[in-house]
Parts: structure tokens; sequence; C-alpha cells
């Protein structure tokens, strides 16, 4: 009875509230006190759970013995008592989720392992915070780690920022363990555990309760003896002092199978958080999440939509599983089908008709899915988009499913929140602001490319350096602002006449670069079109004797240059020969139509 009211104060299988909770600890606390039971049987969790510790139960109740008498001595409540007792077994109930090859090795961890065996003292407490004790055990299992140096994990606090349980725990816990026979190495005599302990005040222990506790030492073990706790040796199974009747061993076995489940969840979830939260690729990202949510929820298909900057449609940015190929790419408008109901309303929904969301997006799946299950991104009040799994065979989710996407889509609304951030960051890096053309940081990745591409495959490509004729006269006549308005115009000017393979982008001032994969006959004949152009268009002031042109010059890959560098001096030495050129010609009676500078500087 005890440990099924347990199951139900984890709550691991119902919407409830934290209220909730307290009110089933409440009944079952009263129900537990009518058949004389106890009220929270935590060595039956531990069981229930396969805590994965090499301790004896002996080894438990001497370290509850140490910690108790050690609480009393500094005046610690009932409550602080109580809590020490259940982390004496419990404190390492997260190295459920640390691979057993990390636990059992017998030599010393490696820095990466080591990170690894770290993440059990939050595991361990996120699991029993669902639990909702009575008394602070979480505290003391999240901190039974930190030193009094600082130096510990998870949060490095500090002296007395350490709780008084989890700095006791700590010092009694390492005397004990350290006497018990291990697969990897014999128990220490009780003078070296001593000198063990010494040796950590003042770095990994308060010093104070280092010297109270060995002080009062003797009267510790003989509290031991009387008790017949002295045995020290290899592990033995850790058995609950409650045996079941076989009548509720049935009972008893499922709800230990709901706790696992549990745990299982925390887990998964934990390295879900762990993992996507170092990552700023949207599409890595994704791939991690995606791929960890099966083992919590599965689907055929999980596709996430983010709603497009200044618009009502959501994009499928990134597919997993069936037809992943077919889903991205799609858009689905807000308030239309599955998806963009709940991109509208923020609100989820599940054991939906698919075909709602293949219509909206006009694809053609037939009948091959049977439901799906959708869930809001929120970050802030700000939305990012929908998470939505489709399933063929499941023929209904659960409300467990829904919580579980829930906790995942929390998760991953930060990840996807930093990683769209970064994107706008690294965008914005690249981009000049005023034209919206990229920018000479942009300029050096795509040479890269392009270099690295005409290596490879011996493909021609071409620099073309651009500079406005006539540009200063306009801002000095007519001001920055219509300075810059004519800047955006050229720029959309020469991007109509340039691939979108290409690159286009504003170099300094009022100048413009280019990178066209094409050969010299081409790059010539680009030269007069963007020059004719930019000559005939219309800026709005022609009328006041003002106008603008361009003057180009060019050069090749692997005939003026190998290098960025070389390529923009060659080409910017013809640019201002097409330019000296261009201002003869302009000053002659009548002239004829500009040539521009197409060959190679000489």
């Amino acid at each position: 009875r005890t440990i099924e009211a347990l199951a139900i104060a984890i709550d691991v299988k119902d919407e409830t509230t934290h209220d909730h909770v307290h009110r089933v600890q409440i009944y079952a606390t009263g129900m537990g006190h009518a058949f004389g039971l106890p009220e929270l049987d935590v060595e039956a969790l531990a069981v229930a759970i396969d805590v994965k510790d090499e301790t004896t139960h002996d080894h438990v109740q001497r370290v509850q013995i140490y910690a108790t008498g050690l609480a009393r001595l500094f005046g610690l409540s009932d409550l602080e008592i109580e809590a020490l007792k259940a982390g004496a077994l419990l404190h390492d109930i997260g190295k459920l989720a640390v691979p057993d090859y990390i636990l059992n090795k017998p030599s010393k961890l490696t820095p990466a392992e080591f990170e690894k065996m770290k993440v059990h003292t939050t595991v361990g407490a996120e699991i029993l915070e669902r639990v909702g004790f009575p008394y602070p055990v979480v505290p003391v299992v999240r901190h039974h780690h930190e030193r009094w140096d600082g130096t510990g994990y998870p949060d490095g606090l500090r002296g007395d920022e350490i709780p008084m349980t989890a700095q006791i725990l700590s010092v009694v816990d390492c005397f004990d363990a350290a006497r018990e026979d291990r697969q990897y190495r014999k128990g220490l005599t009780r003078d070296e555990a001593i000198a063990l302990v010494q040796a950590g005040a003042g770095a990994k222990y308060d010093p104070e309760v280092v010297r109270v506790f060995l002080e009062h030492l003797p009267r510790f073990e003989e509290e031991i003896r009387r008790r017949r706790l002295t045995r020290f040796g290899m592990k033995s199974a850790l058995a609950s002092p409650i045996q079941p009747s076989p009548q509720r061993s049935e009972n008893r076995g499922a709800v230990f199978e709901q706790i696992r489940n549990a745990h299982r969840e925390v887990i998964t979830l934990y390295d879900i958080a762990q993992t996507i939260g170092t990552s700023l690729d949207l599409r890595d990202m994704f791939a991690v999440f995606s791929s960890r949510l099966q083992d919590i929820v599965s689907y055929t298909t999980c596709v996430l939509y983010l709603q497009k900057s200044d618009s009502i449609e959501l994009e499928a940015m990134h597919a997993a599983g069936r037809h992943a190929g077919r889903f991205k790419g799609q858009g689905i408008m807000l308030n239309s089908g599955i998806t963009g109901y709940v991109a509208a309303n923020r609100q989820p929904m599940y054991n939906c008709d698919p075909c709602l969301d293949f219509k909206a997006a006009r694809m053609d799946l037939g009948d091959e899915y049977r439901t799906a299950m959708s869930v809001p991104l929120l970050k802030g009040d700000e939305m990012l988009g929908v998470l939505t799994l489709y399933h063929a065979d499941l023929a209904a989710y659960q409300t467990d499913h829904l919580r579980l996407l829930e906790a995942v889509a929390k998760l991953a609304s930060d990840a996807i929140a930093n990683a769209l951030q970064h994107e706008e960051t690294q965008a914005i890096a690249l981009t000049d602001l005023l034209t919206g053309l990229p920018n000479a940081r942009a300029l050096r990745h795509k040479f890269e490319e392009s270099a690295t591409r005409a290596r490879r495959f011996n493909l021609p490509f071409s620099v073309l350096m651009m500079d406005l004729d006539g540009f200063k006269a306009i801002n000095d006549t007519l001001g920055h602002q219509t300075g810059d308005r004519v800047m955006c115009e050229v720029a959309q000017v020469l991007s109509r006449q340039i691939r979108a393979s290409d690159f286009l982008g504003r170099y300094a001032g009022d100048e413009f670069v280019a990178i066209l994969h094409i050969d010299q006959d081409g790059a010539r004949e680009l030269v007069r079109r963007l020059q004719r152009v930019v000559d005939n268009h219309d800026f709005g002031f022609k009328q006041a004797g003002m106008t603008i042109g361009i003057s180009i010059g060019w050069a090749s890959f692997g005939v003026d240059g190998d290098t960025l560098d070389e390529l923009l001096l060659a080409a910017d030495r013809a640019m201002y020969s097409d330019k000296l050129r261009r201002k003869a010609l302009l000053a002659e009676p009548a002239p004829e139509e500009i040539e521009p500078i197409v060959a190679q500087v000489m």
C-alpha cells in the first residue's frame, strides 16, 4: 500500500497539479498510519528504480547513524534529519543516467567520462523532485559533490553556500565508503579512512564538520556495534525491509514499472536538454531531439514547422522519418489544418486526422497516417513554430504522450530560439544593412567556396570591381538620404543582371564586387550590359544635370591571381583605368558608346 501510494504521489501517469500531489500524500499518509505502515518507504523506492550503486544495506545504515548524530550535534531540524536519512540511500540515484562502463571502470576516468559521471547529481535531484518528499532531500542529492573550496559540482557552491545536510553527507559517506571493498580496490583501514577525511578538510570538506565528526566517531561506532552493523565487505543485494505478500506482488510490480518509466522519461528529457542546449545549428539540433524523442514518444514522421518572418505561413523547415523529403519545404497557413490551428491559437492538439494538415499543405499521402499530435513552440510571448508528429500505426496518442511532447517542445523552443538568433546574427554580420547585399566579410566566404570549386573541377570564375560615377556629387548636392536611396536602387539594378548562383556584394562606400562563374567572354559581355543598364536607368534627377554611371574592372582566377586580394587588386586597377577612359570619352563633344575596359591589367 505504501508503494502504491508513493506511485500516485510520483504522478507519472496523470496530468495533475502540485496541490493534487500534496492532497494525495495526505490521504496516503493517513491510510498508512491506519495500517501501521511507515510514511515514506524510500528503500522500496530505491529497489524499484534499481539503484546502480555499489553499496551494502549496512553501509546505508551506518551512514545514516553518522549523519543523524552529526545533524543533532549541529542543531539541524527533524525534517533535515529525515532528509539526511533518505539522502544516505538515494543520493546516487542519478547514476541511472551514467553508463555501466563508467560506473565500473577500475582506472581513472577520462575528462569526458567524468563529465558524464557528474550528471548523476542533477538527474537524481530531478527524479526526486517528482516524488514530493515532505522533507528537503533534493538539496542533499544535488549538492553532495560540492566542495568547500568551490571546485565541486554541479553548481560550484563554496563554503557555507553548500547546504549543511549535503556537507554532512559528503563527509560521512566518503569515510564509510572508503572502508568497504569494491571490485576495483580494497577497503581502507579505519586509520587510513580517518587520514583521508582529514586530508580533505578545508578543501573538499568543511573543516568544522570533519573535526566534530572525528571527535564523536567513537560514540557513533558504539551505536553501530550495538546495532551489529560492523561488517565491511563486498556489496550485497539491497533488500527492502518490507516483504510484500503474494497477493500484492503483481500490483507492486506494476507500480515499480511506473516508477521505472518515470525515471526513463526524466533521463531522456535531461539528455535532450543537455545535447540540444549546446547546439547553435538548427539542423543538427533537430536531428538530435527528433531521434531521442522516439525513446519516449513514437512517431512515423516528425516535422518542425517554423513561422516565416512577417508572414502568416508556417514552413516545414526540418522533418524526420517517413516521407521526410516530401514534407520539407511545405507551407501551411495559420488557422489551416492541425498545425496552422495550433500556431494560431497557441494550444496543443492530439488525435486529429492527419489529412487536415496534408490538405492544407497540398500533399497527397492518401490514408497512410492514422493520427497526429501537434504542440506550439513558444519562447515567452513569441510564436516560433509548431512541432507535429504523424503516426501511421498508432490508433491514438495518450494524454501521457502529449505531456511528454510538451516537455520536449519546451526544451526545443529554447534551443530553436537560440539557433534562430545565431542565424540572424550571422546574417547581420554578413549583410550590408543599407542595401541588403552581402558585405565584404561574406565576399571572402564566397571566394573560398568558388576557389575550391575551381581548383577541383578546373572551372573558371571572375571577380568584378565596380565603382559608381557621379555619386559624390549626389551626396554633396542632394544629401545623404538621397545618396542612400540611389545606393539601394543601384543594388537592385545590378542584382537583376546577376544570376542567383553568382555573388553580388557591397564592398565599401560606393563600390560593389561580384563573383561570376563564367569565362572571359561571358565576363566581357556582362560588363557591357551592367554599364548600359546603369547608364540608362532614370534615378530621378537627370533634369538637374546629374547622372549616375558605373566603372568596372575585372580579373580572372588563375590568370590574374589565385587569392582574393590579388584578384581584387587586379580588378581595381582595371576599374580605375576604365573610370579614366569613361571620363575622357564623356568630355568629348559627341561621345560614342563607351566601351568598358575588358582586358586584365597590363
